[in-house]
C-alpha cells in the first residue's frame, strides 16, 4: 500500500476554497493525500483555513510568502527559502499551483527544479497587459516552451516526474463522449472536424464601480475573459480537433482574428445613468462619474472576446472555428451589493455553454450546458449535483451510408452518467475537477499509469498558442486604435512533433498577414 503524499497548495483564495479543497478532502479520505499546507500572500488568507465536511472538518495551516513583481520568471530568493523550508519541514511530495495565473510560471519552475510533481491550474500563464501589449501576448506562447523545457529536464532527472494541467473538461463525461464520437467517425470516413462553433457565457454583471474597486477576476491587469475561463475553450477545442486528425490531415497552423469589448465598451452598452435607474441605491454608492470611469479603465482587459479561427493543414483550411467568450450574458443578479466572496461565484451568475461541431457530411454534434450558480449568503455554490444543471448532447449522423448509424440520438444528464462507466462521475464541472485531482494523486500512488493521464503538460502546446494568438490579435488592434488588424498566424504543431518550430520562427509566424 502506497504512502499518502503530503501536499503544498500555493494560492488559497476563493477559487481554491470552492474547487480544490473539497476535492483534496476526498482524496485524503481515499488515502491518497496526507497533510495539506497552504501558502499565500500575507493578509490574503488566514493563518489557518478550515475545509472539508461538517462531519469531518480539517484545518490547513497557511504560510505567508511575500509578493514579487509578475515580470520575474523565477522566485525571489526570500520566497524560495520560505517554500524550501516548508518542503523540508512538512515532507512535501507534490505541489498544487493555484495562484493568480501571472505568477504560475515561477512557482511551477521552482517545483519542477525541486523534483516535485505539479498539478497546475489553468491558464498556464498570462502576462499583465496581454490584451494591449503584443510583447506580453507573445510571451504566453514563449512561456509554454520554458515550462516544457523545464519539464523535460525534470523528467530526465527523474522519469517519475509529472506535471498535470487542471483543465477539467477533459474529464467531463459529455466532453469525453464528444471526443469519442469524433474519433469514431474519423476512423470510419477519414473525415476530420470541418467546423466548430463554441460559446461560453458567464452571466456576470459587474457594476461600474466594481470594475475599478473589485480586483478578483477583474480586468485591471490588462487581461480578462480569455484568461479567467477562456483557457477551457482554448484547450478543449484543439483536444476535440485532434481526435479527428488523420494521416495527411494534421493541423499545423492557425490563423486567428479576435474582436473584443473592454470596460469602456460595456459602459457604453449600459451607462452609469442606466445602472442608477435600474438599481436603487447605486447612485449613492458609486463615487465615479462616467468620465472618471472612462479614464480609470483605460487599458483594462477584455470583457468579451470573439475569435474567428482557420485551422490549416499544409496550406489548406481543414476546419473553421468561431470561439465566443463572454462575461456579458444573461444574469440573475438583482442585488446592489455582491456577497462577501465578490463576483467569482454566486451573485446570480448563469453559465451558458454551447458547442456545435460539424464533421463533413457525416456527423453533427450539439452540446448544450446550462448552469444555475446559486450563491448562498457566503457566495458558495451549493446546488444539488445535476439538480440545477441542464446538459444535453445531440448526435446526428448520416444513416444512409450503410454504417449502421442512427440518424439522431439525444443524451441527457442520466445517459451521460451511465455512459461514463462510473455512477459517481457526474457530467458537471465540479465532478470533472474532482476527477482531475483524483487522477493526479492516483498516479502518484502508482494506481494509474502515465499513459492514462488526460492532461499532461506536454499536451498543452496548442491551447497555449491559441490563447497567445487571441491576445496578440487583441493587442495589435488596441495598438492600432481599435481598428481591425490582419489575422495572426501561429504554427499549431503539438509539442511532440519533431518539426516543431523554434521561438525565433514563431516570432516570424506571428507577423500579421
Amino acid at each position: 500500500m502506497s504512502t499518502p503524499v503530503d501536499v503544498l497548495i500555493v494560492g488559497v483564495g476563493p477559487h481554491t476554497r470552492l474547487n480544490h479543497l473539497p476535492a483534496l478532502a476526498a482524496v485524503q479520505d481515499a488515502g491518497l493525500v496526507g497533510t495539506v499546507t497552504g501558502a499565500d500572500l500575507p493578509g490574503a488568507a488566514d493563518t489557518v483555513v478550515e475545509y472539508g465536511t461538517p462531519g469531518r472538518p480539517r484545518r490547513m495551516p497557511v504560510v505567508p510568502v511575500q509578493p514579487f513583481p509578475v515580470s520575474r520568471r523565477g522566485l525571489p530568493s526570500a520566497v524560495r527559502r520560505v517554500l524550501d523550508d516548508v518542503v523540508e519541514r512538512e515532507q512535501i511530495g507534490a505541489v498544487v499551483v493555484a495562484t493568480e495565473p501571472s505568477v504560475h510560471l515561477p512557482y511551477a519552475l521552482w517545483a519542477m527544479e525541486r523534483g516535485l510533481p505539479v498539478l497546475l491550474d489553468k491558464p498556464l500563464t498570462v502576462h499583465p497587459d496581454a490584451s494591449t501589449n503584443p510583447s506580453a501576448a507573445q510571451a504566453i506562447a514563449d512561456d509554454f516552451d520554458t515550462l516544457l523545457d523545464a519539464y523535460r529536464e525534470a523528467r530526465r532527472r527523474d522519469p517519475r516526474m509529472v506535471v498535470s494541467v487542471l483543465s477539467q473538461r477533459r474529464w467531463h463525461p459529455a466532453f469525453r463522449r464528444v471526443r469519442e464520437l469524433i474519433a469514431e467517425v474519423a476512423q470510419a470516413t477519414n473525415c476530420p472536424v470541418t467546423s466548430i462553433q463554441s460559446s461560453h457565457g458567464d452571466g456576470q454583471w459587474r457594476l461600474p464601480d466594481e470594475l475599478v474597486d473589485i480586483g478578483y477576476h477583474s480586468f485591471d491587469r490588462g487581461y480578462g475573459k480569455a484568461s479567467h475561463s477562456g483557457y477551457h475553450h482554448f484547450d478543449i477545442v484543439p483536444w476535440w480537433l485532434a481526435a479527428g486528425e488523420r494521416p495527411g490531415k494534421e493541423i499545423d497552423e492557425i490563423e486567428v482574428h479576435a474582436a473584443c469589448t473592454r470596460p469602456a465598451d460595456f459602459l457604453a452598452q449600459l451607462t452609469v445613468a442606466d445602472h442608477a435607474r435600474l438599481l436603487p441605491g447605486f447612485a449613492d454608492r458609486n463615487p465615479y462619474s462616467e468620465q472618471e470611469l472612462d479614464g480609470l479603465t483605460t487599458g483594462f482587459g477584455e470583457v468579451d472576446v470573439f475569435l474567428n479561427v482557420a485551422y490549416r493543414s499544409r496550406g489548406r483550411v481543414l476546419a473553421l472555428g468561431s470561439h465566443n467568450l463572454a462575461h456579458t450574458t444573461f444574469s440573475q443578479r438583482g442585488n446592489l451589493h455582491p456577497v462577501p466572496s465578490g463576483l467569482y461565484k454566486g451573485n446570480g451568475r448563469i453559465g451558458q455553454e454551447t458547442h456545435i461541431i460539424q464533421q463533413g457530411p457525416f456527423q453533427a454534434l450539439r452540446l448544450h450546458v446550462l448552469q444555475t450558480l446559486h450563491g448562498d449568503a457566503d457566495g458558495i455554490d451549493r446546488r444539488a449535483a445535476g439538480g440545477a444543471d441542464h446538459i444535453e448532447l445531440h448526435v446526428f449522423r448520416n444513416d444512409r451510408l450503410g454504417q449502421g448509424w442512427e440518424r439522431h440520438r439525444a443524451l441527457n444528464f442520466t445517459d451521460l452518467v451511465q455512459g461514463s462507466g462510473d455512477s459517481a462521475v457526474l457530467p458537471t464541472q465540479r465532478s470533472a475537477r474532482a476527477c482531475a485531482i483524483q487522477e493526479f494523486f492516483s498516479h502518484l500512488a502508482g494506481r494509474i499509469p502515465r499513459a492514462r493521464l488526460a492532461s499532461d503538460l506536454s499536451d498543452h502546446r496548442r491551447p497555449a498558442r491559441l490563447m497567445a494568438a487571441a491576445y496578440l490579435s487583441m493587442s495589435r488592434s488596441w495598438a492600432d486604435d481599435g481598428r481591425a488588424s490582419g489575422p495572426i498566424a501561429f504554427d499549431f504543431l503539438p509539442a511532440a512533433a519533431p518539426a516543431a518550430r523554434s521561438g525565433t520562427a514563431l516570432a516570424a509566424l506571428g507577423a500579421t498577414r
